[in-house]
């Protein structure tokens, strides 16, 4: 499943790294946790959970079956 998580990644960043900002995979559970770290911009931006919940988890719900959720670490 990482190597699915992190190609779906590889497909969000580009949106992230326009407004200065990235995203970096830290763990996938057996539990469908996925934990990441935001970076640059995208760390101290205040909108940051909205990206987090409606951007990346969306994303990865829908195209990698197994995740149940992601969570900023």
């Amino acid at each position: 499943m990482k190597e699915q998580v992190e190609k779906v990644l590889d497909e969000v960043r580009p949106a992230l790294q326009a407004d200065g900002g990235d995203v970096e995979l830290v763990e996938v559970g057996d539990d469908g946790i996925v934990k990441v770290r935001l970076t640059g911009a995208c760390g101290s931006c205040p909108m940051s959970t909205v990206t987090l919940k409606m951007g990346i988890e969306k994303t990865l719900k829908d195209k990698v079956p197994g995740v149940q959720a992601v969570v900023q670490v």
